[in-house]
């Protein structure tokens, strides 16, 4: 299950990357560079919370995709379209990394017996800790902490995680409905206008 979610998360932050870096009007080293922040910065941090060799350092496949799919994008030109980051393909593909690596730190939280207080900042780190550090470097206000709903649902998926492996409900399809849960709340999140109340 760590696998198949880690690895759809990398497509899907790969792309989520892409085009920020892109809209940023970044050159290519500096998309490159938010394309891999996006898709490893939060996966590090888990990994070292967790003192284990970061996953992205160990595993060949997960470089090659990310690679992949950068060159993928700009054969297809999609660096010359205008306002992706409201088009339904960029919002798709962050809901699904959303989701993916909102399950992966949860999973490596559980796997090291973490408490709920764990298994919620494991989660969190994972989904989002590639986007902060990306947004701080092109110096920009955090896209989490500027858009309603989009850390909550890493903490519900945390929660929900914890919840079914305290009943011992945990198995692939379980897995894979709180997944889907995820990524419809986010989209609805993002067409509804779902927001946080600000201070």
């Amino acid at each position: 299950m760590f696998e198949i979610a880690e690895y759809i998360g990398t497509i899907a932050f790969a792309i989520s990357g892409f085009f920020v870096g892109v809209r940023s009007r970044l050159d290519f080293l500096g998309v490159l560079i938010s394309v891999f922040l996006t898709t490893f910065g939060g996966g590090v941090i888990r990994d070292i919370i967790v003192d284990k060799t970061p996953y992205a350092f160990t595993h060949t496949t997960s470089g090659v995709i990310v690679i992949t799919v950068m060159f993928l994008l700009i054969a297809l030109k999609f660096h010359k379209k205008e306002s992706i980051e409201n088009r339904p393909f960029f919002i798709l593909s962050d809901s699904i990394g959303l989701a993916s690596f909102s399950i992966t730190g949860a999973l490596i939280a559980l796997e090291a017996n973490f408490n709920l207080t764990g298994v919620l900042a494991l989660s969190f780190i994972t989904a989002v800790g590639g986007g902060i550090t990306r947004d701080v470097i092109i110096n920009e206000v955090p896209f989490v902490f500027k858009t309603g709903f989009y850390g909550t649902i890493s903490l519900l998926v945390a929660l929900l995680m914890y919840a079914f492996h305290y009943f011992e409900l945990m198995n692939f399809y379980s897995t894979t409905a709180i997944f889907m849960v995820a990524v419809i709340l986010r989209i609805l999140a993002y067409y509804k206008r779902w927001s946080i109340p600000l201070v």
